[in-house]
């Protein structure tokens, strides 16, 4: 929950951004979100600009310290039962956090209008997954948990099912139980397929 002004400023922001898009969305607009004035709005941020900015860097910060990172690892796995698990954790935190599910429909609709929006859409939507589940599957390829081949094509290959069934639920929430029993299923292949027999 946003202690100050300025986050409660930076949340609104947000959550404007991603229903109606930056350049539909005003200074007014975030102030009467926020129930402050346009003046209060100026003793924190001097544009919407430096607002988005903002926006990105509390985007980049909170999706690393809850989702990890290639610097911030979770545990690798010590089974393909804690991989599932691993999986589900992060699919269910990414499905149902609100502020995950605002930045990620920012992304997308600002991607082709903001080229910090571009490369951040290209990292958490491809990259800086595949990133992490290339240590998480080499790290279980050490352990003999995975059979070994090439880690990083092995994370493109897992991850990218993943990322579009977490894209469904966006676009169609109502879709969710079916994109969520597609995604068990698809796991629970995956490791039957790739464990170290």
């Amino acid at each position: 929950m946003a202690r100050n002004t300025k986050d409660r400023i930076l949340e609104a922001a947000l959550a404007l951004f991603a229903r109606n898009g930056y350049a539909a969305t005003n200074i007014k607009d975030i102030s009467e979100a926020v129930g402050i004035v346009k003046s209060a709005f100026y003793r924190h941020f001097n544009s919407k600009e430096e607002v988005f900015d903002a926006v990105m860097e509390m985007m980049a910060s909170y999706y690393e310290e809850n989702m990890g990172s290639s610097r911030r690892m979770p545990p690798v796995p010590d089974s393909m039962e804690e991989l599932k698990q691993l999986t589900m954790r992060m699919v269910n935190f990414t499905v149902h956090d609100e502020r995950i599910v605002q930045s990620r429909k920012l992304l997308l609709a600002e991607q082709f209008h903001n080229e910090r929006a571009r490369d951040l859409a290209n990292h958490y939507f491809l990259y800086g997954t595949e990133s992490i589940f290339t240590k998480i599957f080499s790290g279980m390829m050490e352990k003999g948990i995975i059979r070994r081949c090439d880690p990083a094509i092995l994370a493109f290959s897992y991850t990218s099912p993943i990322t579009a069934l977490v894209h469904l639920c966006d676009r169609d929430p109502a879709r969710e139980p079916e994109a969520m029993e597609k995604l068990k299923a698809f796991v629970g292949h995956f490791t039957a397929e790739y464990a170290n027999k």
